[in-house]
């Protein structure tokens, strides 16, 4: 599925505060946030305003559609690493490859043009699926986070995975993915 990514406008706050706040993305998130408007315009302006935050939209070609987010948070340039991490809020543009496509972009984007060496994540241990996704793309789990989140009244594990930019050709080779557009910013 054809999609680029464009960065966070103060026109897509809504529609993020609402994508943010639905069962199906919270469930898989450290929170179950009710966000006000006021805290979404908040957190726009300290993203907007961060050397270490990139937001996206993640956005359809053909239709520019908005289905989702990737973010870049906790950019360290000293140390070359940053943390990374999405959802697909659009149940239409799920099941379609798209996952893919962003991982690899992603991969692309953060070890060939910023130039770091690791990027990691963290997942619910719940969350099986996006574990197995990430490893499938090369990413390594490092570690498992016992009973490092407490939501609804249940200790939950969080897997901490992370893929090195030596690592990262090795991916590049072994799958073939088209290029997208990563709005700088």
């Amino acid at each position: 599925m054809a999609c680029r990514l464009r960065k966070v406008a103060e026109r897509d706050l809504e529609r993020i505060r609402e994508w943010r706040m639905l069962p199906e993305i919270t469930r898989y998130m450290y929170s179950d946030p009710q966000i006000s408007p006021e805290q979404q315009r908040a957190w726009f302006a300290r993203i907007d305003a961060s050397p270490s935050d990139r937001v996206w939209i993640i956005e359809l070609s053909e239709t520019s559609e908005p289905v989702g987010i990737l973010s870049l948070s906790d950019i360290d340039l000293a140390h070359r690493r940053a943390c990374w991490a999405y959802y697909i809020a659009s149940e239409a543009a799920k099941g379609k490859g798209l996952a893919k496509t962003l991982e690899l972009n992603l991969y692309r984007y953060v070890f060939e043009e910023m130039q770091l060496n690791r990027l990691w994540c963290e997942v619910l241990a719940f969350n099986d699926r996006v574990v197995s996704l990430h490893e499938r793309f090369g990413s390594k789990v490092e570690g498992v986070l016992r009973q490092h989140i407490l939501k609804n009244g249940e200790k939950h594990d969080v897997v901490r995975m992370a893929i090195l930019a030596d690592e990262w050709p090795d991916v590049r080779e072994k799958f073939r993915y088209d290029l997208i557009e990563i709005e700088q910013g």
